[in-house]
């Protein structure tokens, strides 16, 4: 079978940004779809047993469903302009984990299920809640909401889970299967400089930050752009820019480690003549501490009222999600110290479905290094002996919640090291 790297080759192409370098892989797109076809092909290819549950996930089982099922996996859309491992990267290397496993003969010997499972819309790009399909699965959204969401183009998730195959009607928390996981491990390119400058290629996740995004919308007048005095006018656009200017000095303000973010904003009608109706722009804030992120959100909505009044604009302020600090399992995390016990524990500032299921399943990650330090752009990276040292890792994380190490150890496979050198 096909290792990670030439896994990853299989898709390099799929997605590749028209307009520039990175990708566009929207969740629950077309690009999406053909990633999740990729998948299903190549489950099918070793044999796996593959199915699509009502909330979305792909799921490719090794052995019959059961209880106690081991489950590795991660997603395949991006943000746009994204790179190319953030998601595919945990994807390729579940599959080249099973085909390790299963070409040893030790996979044989397990009692327990082994599960390879895919997300939709972990990024959160196209419907604008991040972690959707692991929301679902979880309840940790409601499902009215959720159904209600649009895109930019205004079509509801409703319709669009739809277009999926999906039914509307089944969508939701699903304890049934939430009950039948034992453990869940996520392996996904490090988005942050921890391994840089360190002889691990491969670190074990402690934590992830709270974090959420809100949507703050300025409504003023629209307008002709040459008749209208400066005196005479409530733009939107004015007010919205003189808070996302104000926002670094605010974070920093409350707390030195805060970070705040507005990476997407929406004019309308968007006229170079014209004078804005309104304007949007959504804020991303991340804090190991879930008090501070109030702090900060609580800063900027009040300055965001303040230029609002200031300019004549209405504003208006509403939470899309939120995520709060999450420490992984301590049980799990103990197991994959003992397999990987050079792996450093790193917490993350990035939010990923595991941090989604830990509250309800025993979950953990591990983080591969990156070069660049570089993640949600096309400068992300992974070396191809890193990439090949997370599978090694992944594998050894597996047998261990198998029981199957010692049939591993016994076997004539090799590999690199967890530590090993780039």
């Amino acid at each position: 079978m096909s290792d990670v790297v030439s896994l990853l080759s299989q898709i390099e192409d799929t997605g590749r940004d028209t307009r520039g370098p990175g990708y566009q892989r929207p969740g629950f797109s077309a690009t999406e779809r053909e990633l999740r076809e990729w998948f299903l092909a190549e489950a099918d290819r070793r044999g796996l047993d593959t199915e699509i549950d009502a909330n979305g996930i792909t799921w490719a089982w090794a052995t019959p469903q059961g209880a106690n099922a081991v489950v590795t996996g991660s997603h395949l859309d991006s943000v746009p302009g994204g790179g190319e491992f953030d998601g595919p990267l945990g994807v390729a290397s579940a599959l080249a984990a099973f085909d390790v496993l299963k070409t040893s003969g030790a996979l044989d010997q397990s009692t327990r299920p082994l599960a390879l499972a895919v997300f939709p819309e972990e990024e959160g790009s196209r419907f604008g809640v991040a972690c959707l399909g692991s929301r679902l699965l979880t309840g940790a959204i409601d499902v009215d909401r959720a159904l209600g969401l649009k895109d930019a183009a205004g079509d509801t998730f409703a319709d669009v889970a739809r277009g999926y195959g999906l039914d509307p009607d089944r969508i939701g928390r699903d304890q049934s299967r939430l009950a039948g996981i034992g453990s869940f491990t996520e392996l996904h390119v490090e988005q942050g400089v921890g391994l840089i400058n360190t002889d691990q290629a491969v670190a074990i996740g402690s934590s992830i930050i709270g974090h959420g995004r809100w949507h703050f919308a300025f409504s003023g007048q629209g307008n002709h752009a040459g008749t209208t005095p400066m005196s005479h006018r409530a733009d939107p656009v004015v007010a919205a820019s003189r808070v996302i200017g104000d926002i670094p000095t605010l974070a920093a303000a409350t707390d030195a480690s805060a970070v705040a973010t507005v990476g997407r904003t929406l004019i309308h009608p968007g006229g170079t003549n014209v004078i804005a109706s309104t304007m949007s722009f959504w804020l991303d804030i991340r804090h190991p501490d879930d008090a501070v992120v109030k702090q900060v959100l609580e800063a900027i909505s009040r300055r965001a009222k303040d230029h609002g009044a200031d300019s004549g604009v209405e504003v208006t302020i509403s939470q899309e999600s939120y995520s709060p600090t999450t420490h992984f399992t301590a049980d799990l995390n103990s197991r994959l110290t003992s397999v990987l016990p050079d792996a450093p524990l790193l917490p993350s500032g990035a939010g990923h479905d595991a941090g989604i299921l830990a509250p309800h399943v025993p979950a953990a990650m591990l983080y591969v290094r990156n070069p660049t330090g570089v993640s949600h752009a096309p400068e992300e990276a992974c070396e191809v002996d890193d990439q090949r040292a997370g599978v090694d890792a992944l594998v050894k994380v597996l047998a261990r919640e198998l029981g199957i190490e010692h049939a591993l150890a016994d076997s004539s496979t090799g590999g690199p090291t967890a530590g090993g050198a780039r």
